[in-house]
């Protein structure tokens, strides 16, 4: 199993997955906007999602576990 967490806190303006989706390593996962700017998060393994654990308009913080991959 592997976890893709943000990179910086801010906040999720796009989710490009669900669970069950394929994705593969580089893909876009997740939007983040911080300091004004979209910040792409990719997926570092390739799998299937298993779970989200945000929304659109969520606020993350650093580190949080985003994606649960399989």
């Amino acid at each position: 199993m592997s976890e893709i967490t943000a990179p910086m806190g801010g906040k999720v303006i796009d989710v490009k997955v669900s669970p069950g989706d394929t994705v593969n390593e580089g893909d876009e996962v997740i939007i983040i906007e911080a300091m004004k700017m979209e910040l792409p998060v990719v997926a570092n393994k390739s799998g299937t999602v298993k779970e989200v654990r945000c929304s659109k308009g969520d606020a993350v913080e650093a580190e949080a576990v985003m994606v649960v991959l399989e």
